[in-house]
């Protein structure tokens, strides 16, 4: 028996383990859990002086060795040292669950489960909750608090300890701009300080990806390498000094570790979803994934402003005409930014229009053309200022028949405010328990008047949208706009690394379909680095079910043939399915419509040139299609030729392999439809 091992050689240890044996699931091994298919297993050791490790292997191949467990909490023993085994407890769980929107419909839960019990001196009890998938595992701390302690949690001990050498795929864990860093590529060993998912390549070629799941009233966690180069997850700390503050049962989000033969397995896991808990907003029927236009991209491109003036973009006259512009093309919903009072920096108002925008009449013209309006909230991090309003705006965007509302929290990391105890601002990180619970809580007032919620400068996604589906999608990275503003450009690279890295943790508003890739002019290095039929891949590749249609409509109706993708490409699938890739180098993406026979692809990659044979097993047997091909010319490139596009069909079906070539910094986008002349 593992937990045995370390207690043969002291009588009272010795005679703790023979009691604890006495109350473990007879099983082969029970600090041994296993995945359904018996590939995956997760050991733990409640050893020398009552400490507390895990180890985990997938086939023969040991991927992280012994790893600490453990919680630190003030002014109290917490679990560290001198834990002693109490149970271990097995079940198993199948079944399958239907997304209401997604990037498949049904989706397959499935695990086996160990609850490991321990206790420190004082009589505390720590559960460690352990699920293994077949693709990868999780795990979480539960702390019962039955008489409604004050609890305060300073860190964990939380290790994952790779196993050998790595290429390490990550941003830096702490900065100005909070999530928004450029991805790094290094070798495991300089890796600093990281927000998760951080994604690794094992030199077998085995991946994983350690990120975190159901994220609620608890802290975010970075992972830090030690001087030993072990990794170590670190809490964010309130302005208090502790990390997470409870008088109720304390529970953890997930630590997650998915593991994948190849990077397009990564993408193809449920893990994260499935470790969240079920729809509690009941019927979502109300939650409509769909496109979007808006006068975001006016604003950042310098056309307009959000504060008033004669280039003001929130009016009512420019609403109308972007609401005219999403009717003639069939899309779903209007963005408009800067109607509200105090843009101009005297103290945002939440409820108060600009005297050139009337909410009413704007929202009365969308509906009369079966458009919706999305509405507005951006706080500046002034988290106080918009809870005290915030009732008040999600009754006024119900009031006008408003679904959507894109919130945001611009301020720099660290900087988020919210009310002390004394009344006096404190500050707090943008992932630290504070943010995490507060926007929550605007989810949830959203949902009471039935409103879906993009967060922008949010918590990182670990999958809630199981939980409260109106949570349709959210930031957390560095979007389109950063190709125009900041020191740095994205790179070509940029957005493939996110397909295997940011991804992983659910949908982003990252706002592709840029047609005029030199918007700040030919001579600005502030610039688009993709080609046009990468910016339409785009669409199947960083998968968001509310998609935004960005740029000014005369860029796009100067283009109609490449456009037309755009006016057609869903954002609701019954099926997704990554067919290749290598992170940071290329993905290739294939979506299923919902509701639909009609397939979609998008193949997009780094700066590199490349030229992919992709078989299209996925396809329906029997059936042939036609294939929409949007692609990359031969002369294109990022740099020299970025508008080079050819567009073309081909007749094929699911026996045919594909060959594309994609330019530098390029892509493809194909829709294939069953040819229905050929089968009639």
């Amino acid at each position: 028996m593992l937990a045995m091992t370390n207690y043969r050689n002291r009588s009272r240890r010795a005679t703790i383990a023979l009691l604890t044996s006495l109350l473990l699931t007879a099983c082969e091994n029970p600090l041994q859990v296993v995945s359904p298919s018996g590939d995956i297993k997760l050991d733990v050791d409640v050893g020398g002086e009552g400490h507390a490790t895990y180890s985990l292997t997938a086939g023969n191949e040991p991927l992280i060795g012994n790893s600490d467990l453990g919680l630190i909490l003030k002014d109290r023993p917490g679990f560290m040292w001198n834990m002693r085994l109490v149970d271990a407890a097995h079940s198993a769980h199948d079944e399958q669950w239907e997304l209401p929107w997604g990037e498949r419909r049904i989706v397959r839960d499935s695990y086996r489960e160990m609850l490991v019990t321990v206790e420190n001196p004082d009589g505390e009890r720590l559960l460690i909750r352990f699920r293994a998938f077949d693709d990868g595992i999780g795990f979480r701390y539960e702390l019962p608090n039955p008489d409604g302690e004050q609890i305060e949690v300073l860190d964990e001990l939380t290790e994952f300890n790779i196993v050998g050498d790595a290429t390490a795929f990550w941003q830096p864990g702490d900065g100005k701009v909070r999530y928004e860093h450029l991805y790094r590529t290094t070798p495991l060993r300089e890796l600093e300080k990281a927000h998760t998912p951080v994604t690794l390549r094992l030199t077998s070629g085995t991946h994983l990806s350690i990120h975190e799941a159901a994220l609620t009233n608890y802290s975010a966690f970075t992972i830090n390498r030690k001087s030993d180069g072990d990794l170590v997850a670190s809490l964010r700390p309130a302005a208090t000094g502790s990390a997470v503050s409870t008088t109720e049962r304390l529970v953890s989000s997930w630590r997650t570790v998915q593991i994948a033969d190849d990077a397009a397995g990564l993408i193809n896991s449920n893990l994260i979803l499935n470790l969240n808990e079920p729809n509690k907003l009941g019927d979502v029927s109300w939650v409509d994934p769909g496109k979007y236009v808006g006068i975001w991209w006016a604003i950042h491109t310098g056309k307009k402003t959000w504060h008033p003036g004669p280039d003001h973009g929130a009016t009512t006259t420019e609403a109308k005409r972007y609401i005219d512009f999403a009717a003639t093309y069939g899309f779903d919903g209007v963005l408009v930014e800067g109607w509200n009072e105090g843009w101009a920096g005297e103290g945002l108002s939440f409820t108060e229009a600009y005297p050139d925008f009337d909410l009413q009449s704007v929202s009365r013209y969308a509906r009369e053309r079966g458009i919706h309006l999305i509405g507005h909230h951006e706080t500046y991090g002034d988290v106080p200022g918009y809870e005290d309003e915030l009732e008040a705006a999600m009754d006024l965007y119900a009031g006008v028949g408003v679904p959507q509302v894109k919130t945001g929290y611009v301020a720099d990391a660290g900087k988020l405010r919210r009310r002390g105890e004394s009344g006096d601002v404190m500050h707090e990180w943008h992932d630290g328990q504070h943010a995490v619970t507060h926007q929550q809580r605007v989810l949830e007032e959203a949902a009471k008047r039935k409103i879906s919620v993009n967060t922008h400068e949010p918590v990182k996604d670990t999958g809630l949208r199981r939980t409260y589906p109106n949570w349709l999608t959210r930031e957390g990275s560095r979007g389109q706009e950063f190709a125009i503003w900041g020191e740095t450009p994205n790179p070509p690279e940029h957005t493939v690394l996110l397909a295997h890295t940011r991804m992983l943790g659910g949908p982003m508003d990252f706002t592709p379909g840029i047609f005029n890739l030199h918007p700040k002019g030919p001579d600005s290095p502030h610039r688009v680095q993709t080609t046009l039929a990468k910016q339409l891949a785009l669409y199947v590749v960083l998968y968001s079910p509310i998609q935004m249609v960005p740029d000014l409509r005369e860029n796009y109706e100067a283009r109609p043939d490449a456009f037309q993708f755009i006016v057609d490409v869903p954002t609701d699938w019954q099926e997704s399915v990554a067919l290749a890739g290598e992170v940071g180098d290329f993905v290739v993406t294939a979506r299923q419509e919902r509701g639909s026979t009609d397939w979609y692809l998008g193949a997009i990659t780094d700066e590199t040139a490349r030229s992919l044979e992709l078989p299209l097993e996925f396809l329906d047997t029997g059936t042939e299609y036609i294939a929409e091909i949007y692609r990359d010319s031969d002369d294109a490139h990022w740099d020299t030729n970025p508008y080079g596009i050819n567009i073309e069909q081909q007749t094929l079906n699911n026996e045919t392999t594909l060959e594309l070539r994609l330019a530098a910094g390029g892509g493809a986008a194909i829709r294939f439809r069953p040819n229905t002349e050929a089968t009639q």
